[in-house]
């Protein structure tokens, strides 16, 4: 930059800035302000021409006024005009004027388009790079439309300047981030990636952050970039500091490059070329090597500059998760971090570790610190560490350290952080169920869990464990047992109670022969709790209650006596002195076979993948990687339909003991709904829906006929039309909401809506300002789905409003129907949404999502497309070998089939075929197709209107890197649809 002169120190602006700071209150401040102001607005409209030096110093005044706090409502047409200025301190103030306060949506920006416009093409390297840089500062969409097509000229032109080259790159990366729409590399892609080759560092540091970003978008694209990018690594690693003397760094060569250029080999798979590959492998071997020779300087940044390459080394090593003993020396080099004095690379080494633990090559590597990180368990100061250890120790779990790691996490939690202690419960029930080696160990595990830390223990897990109870007959006996003698301390959590009032009431008789545990003293132990409990609990008691009468019909007067005692049957509580005068009445009219007909025991529950896994996903937030999900990682998408979402989730435990209802019930409140004002659920209808995120809420909240929340139904009156409403379509929209209309959907709203199609969880959009998560689950042809918007800025949305509607011929095949959200959603906050969908007929365009809200006054309004695809009602269907070509050949018409033969877009990993078939939907047949390479798969679409069974075919060519898909079905459009959704997912 040329260096500002003598003449240009600005005297009164250097005054100005003096008297500002001699203020001695706030209103001696605005007083000379505002005279200052005044002044200025007198000389910009006197009728003396201002010469150049002059706007200027005035500008630089109206800008620290702007920077104090004040508003600046003039000035801006000088600025502008400061910009055609020749001399460069005076075009500096203009683009830095215009770069703090012009709004993107003003009217100057024309003008200052064309003073960008005649920078650029002044082959002035200085002016070049301001006219970049305010492009970048102020990177609104209008500049993008201007600028996106010249700045890759400037920036892969030969006669371009280095630094001019770097401020290019940069300024395409901000335009790509804000318009990727608008920024088409096209015939640039190859030049630009050769930008890794450039001779100057700075150049390529810039660049590489633009590659990154590109890469991440559009992989193959820039895959050449792959090799450039080892290369140049490559000579980094095996340089000497004294090599590359201007961008060493305490004496470490290129730092910052090194890092990105590991990075965006990330993006990446393992190289195909087996000389890169070996290259690549060599330079990771040097890194770990360095990372063990003594420092060449005692300065921390040193330390900081070596430990930042090893720890995007180790990482990249993670990503490829295919060289054995690269991945066992990382694991051994995070290993030495876990007791460095720095808490920072111990939290780090920590992360790391517990991703290198789902590797089958370096898991056993990870487990021989165990001991270490029990350590950090119980000793680190820092919350955040401990937290990353228990993440570890969750991580590195498996069937031969089960029960210590599992016995150290309970041991820890009498005094873990309050912070931490639910997320810890979820860690220890989900390895305790996975792990199991006899079930009486989980039993007391699960137990164990209540009493030290009842009040973290969500439903999900005493759910759980009553199913896997009820589930197996060979720990009924012991679970009865067990829970009679924790029943019996003094003091005991409620939600012992509960599971203590659900396995007695059904199992207490294999515990009777005892007098110990005698019919009566069981009642006794359970009633001396009933007072200290809270209504649910209290309700799921009586039903035990009446369960004991079947089971102890000695113990039926004593029972009748506490039901007919006035605290029961004139309880205020309506649900109690319901079940109270119920469960009365029945004893007392029922035979002996009716009673034992409708109290019998609970059948087993159909075996299903536990819900609490769920809810940890849940507890880290949408869109974010738990260490619980590593494993989900690996085989990306391959339960049913998004996860056990299907059938996990949906086991009901009885809130009393009652059975469960049929398959035909309105499992998802979409067909019926409870008079306004209506009774409390009688006996038969007490079933908790766990199906949902909000499970623990649910004894609460109160559920209808069919068993499942209230508020999740609609109004009865609209019941059976289409319901497709939003907070926008209410009478009593507040003020603030938006009439707009609503946007057309998003350019890349396609693309986002191909990822949901094998898969029901995940980020359906985010940008600056907001996120959206989104989680579903399906059942026959009914379908849940809940949305997370989430706030990322500091500011306040309002006028939030939601609308979903069903274009053209969509409305007459599905009903949906959405639960309106609070129309202020405040900074850092997030609100769900809950959306029920029924599908009436198969269907081909999906339902729109409209957004609306103000942020900082002005009208955000997009549209996307809902991830509701028509595959998303398939039921698997197992068949054997000779049933599917048998039913193949019946579907043999034209128009049964559809077939597409594409080339792969993505790997053709055989574990990541099967996780997008079964996502899919259908049941991935096995030994059904006589060449082994193919794949086949069934299901039936499950639609109100009728069922479509399909037959699925997927051909492989790995030398050709092509597929042949064939689908046939009972009804054409199905295999069409089906056929592009799939097509686009390989």
């Amino acid at each position: 930059m040329p260096a500002v002169s003598k003449g240009d120190g600005m005297r009164g602006l250097a005054v100005f800035i003096s008297d500002i700071r001699n203020c001695k209150s706030k209103e001696a401040e605005i007083k000379r302000i505002n005279k200052e102001l005044a002044n200025i607005r007198s000389k910009f409209k006197g009728d003396k021409a201002l010469d150049g030096y002059s706007k200027k110093k005035y500008v630089c005044k109206l800008l620290f006024i702007f920077l104090l706090g004040h508003d600046i409502d003039f000035g801006h047409m000088e600025a502008v005009n400061l910009l055609s200025s020749n001399k460069y301190t005076e075009k500096q103030i203009g683009y830095l004027f215009i770069s703090v306060l012009v709004n993107s949506n003003s009217e100057l920006i024309r003008l200052i388009n064309n003073a960008i416009k005649n920078d650029l093409s002044s082959r002035n390297p200085t002016f070049m790079c301001l006219a970049l840089h305010c492009i970048a500062n102020v990177g609104s969409r209008e500049m993008a439309e201007a600028f996106a097509g010249e700045i890759p000229r400037i920036l892969v032109a030969g006669d371009t300047m280095d630094s001019v080259k770097q401020s290019a790159a940069l300024c395409l990366l901000r335009l790509y981030k804000t318009s990727p729409d608008l920024v088409l590399m096209g015939e640039w892609t190859s030049r630009v990636v050769h930008l890794l080759n450039d001779q100057h560092m700075g150049v390529v540091t810039a660049a590489i952050s633009l590659i990154t970003c590109l890469s991440q978008k559009n992989p193959d694209e820039f895959k050449t970039c792959v090799s450039l990018a080892v290369s140049r690594l490559s000579r980094i690693v095996s340089s000497a500091s004294t090599d590359l003397q201007d961008y060493t760094y305490y004496f470490v060569p290129a730092p910052w490059l090194s890092c990105k250029l590991l990075r965006l080999l990330q993006c990446y798979p393992p190289p195909e070329d087996g000389a890169v590959k070996g290259r690549l492998v060599e330079c990771l071997e040097t890194i770990l090597n360095k990372a063990q020779e003594p420092p060449k300087s005692k300065k921390v940044q040193h330390s900081n500059a070596k430990n930042a390459i090893l720890f995007e080394a180790i990482s990249l090593i993670i990503h490829y998760d295919s060289e054995p003993n690269l991945l066992v020396r990382a694991c051994n080099q995070l290993g030495q971090f876990l007791q460095h004095r720095e808490t920072n690379l111990r939290y780090l080494a920590l992360e790391s570790m517990c991703t290198l633990a789902s590797s089958e090559f370096s898991h056993e590597a990870v487990k021989t610190h165990i001991e270490t990180v029990i350590n950090a368990l119980k000793t680190e100061r820092d919350v955040s560490v401990r937290q990353r250890a228990a993440d570890l120790l969750y991580a590195m779990c498996d069937r031969s350290n089960a029960k210590q790691i599992v016995a150290e996490m309970l041991s820890y939690l009498e005094t873990a952080d309050y912070s931490i202690r639910e997320e810890m419960v979820l860690k220890v029930a989900i390895l305790a169920e996975k792990y199991a080696v006899d079930y009486s160990w989980y039993v007391d595990t699960i137990l164990n869990l209540i009493r030290i830390a009842g009040d973290y223990v969500s439903e999900e897990v005493w759910y759980r464990v009553i199913q896997i109870v009820i589930n197996r007959d060979d720990v009924q006996g012991y679970a009865a047992k067990t829970v009679f003698e924790a029943l019996q301390a003094p003091a005991c959590h409620e939600n012992m109670v509960k599971v203590g009032g659900y396995i007695l009431g059904e199992f207490g008789n294999l515990i009777a022969g005892d007098p110990r545990s005698s019919p009566l003293v069981q009642f006794n132990l359970l009633h001396s709790k009933f007072h200290l409990c809270s209504v649910p609990t209290r309700a799921l008691l009586l039903s035990a209650y009446i369960k004991f009468i079947n089971l102890f019909p000695e113990t039926k007067a004593t029972i009748q006596e506490v039901l007919r005692s006035d605290s029961q049957i004139r309880n205020s509580d309506v649900e109690l002195q319901q079940r109270a005068v119920e469960y009365l009445k029945l004893s007392s009219i029922a035979s002996t076979d009716v009673l034992a007909t409708v109290l019998e025991e609970m059948p087993p529950f159909p075996e299903r993948e536990s819900s609490i896994l769920a809810k940890l996903k849940k507890k880290k937030g949408p869109g974010a990687v738990s260490v619980s999900e590593l494993e989900d990682g690996k085989r990306e998408g391959g339960e049913l339909n998004g996860g056990g979402d299907r059938g996990s989730d949906t086991s009901a435990i009885a809130a009393s003991n009652a059975s469960t209802p049929s398959p035909s019930a309105d499992l998802l409140g979409l067909r019926s709904s409870a008079p306004v004002g209506s009774a409390a659920p009688s006996a038969g209808s007490l079933l908790v829906d766990v199906f949902s995120e909000a499970g623990p809420a649910a004894l609460s909240a109160g559920v209808n006929d069919d068993g499942f929340l209230r508020d999740l139904e609609p109004p009865t009156e609209t019941s059976d039309s289409l319901l497709v409403e939003g907070p926008g379509d209410s009478d009593s929209a507040p003020p603030s909401v938006v009439s707009e209309d609503p946007a057309p959907p998003l350019p890349e709203a396609d693309e986002l809506l191909n990822k949901f199609v094998c898969k029901n969880n995940g980020v359906l959009f985010e940008n600056q300002l907001l996120q959206i998560g989104i989680k579903s689950e399906y059942r026959q042809n009914l379908g849940r789905m809940y949305l997370f918007y989430g706030n990322k800025t500091s500011v306040q949305f309002s006028g939030f409003t939601t609308t979903v509607s069903c274009p053209g011929e969509l409305q007459s095949h599905l009903n949906v129907q959405t639960k309106p959200v609070e129309p202020l959603v405040e900074g850092g906050a997030q609100v769900q949404q809950v959306i029920n969908i029924e599908c009436l007929n198969d269907f081909v365009d999906a339902p729109l999502l409209n957004i609306k809200f103000r942020y900082g006054g002005a009208l955000q309004n997009l549209t996307l497309k809902l991830p509701v695809t028509v595959n998303k009602f398939f039921q698997p269907t197992e068949m054997a070998s000779h049933d599917f070509f048998q039913r193949w050949k019946q579907l043999s018409l034209p128009q049964q089939e559809a077939q597409k033969i594409f080339k792969a877009g993505h790997g053709m990993d055989t574990e990541v075929l099967k996780a997008k078939l079964l996502g899919l939907g259908t049941a991935l047949l096995e030994n059904v197709d006589p060449n082994p390479e193919n794949y086949v798969c069934a299901g039936v679409i499950q639609t109100k209107a009728q069922q479509v069974g399909c037959l699925l075919r997927l051909e492989p060519n790995a030398q050709a890197q092509m597929y042949r898909l064939t689908l046939r079905s009972s009804k054409d459009t199905v295999s069409s649809v089906c056929s592009e959704l799939l097509a686009d997912q390989f």
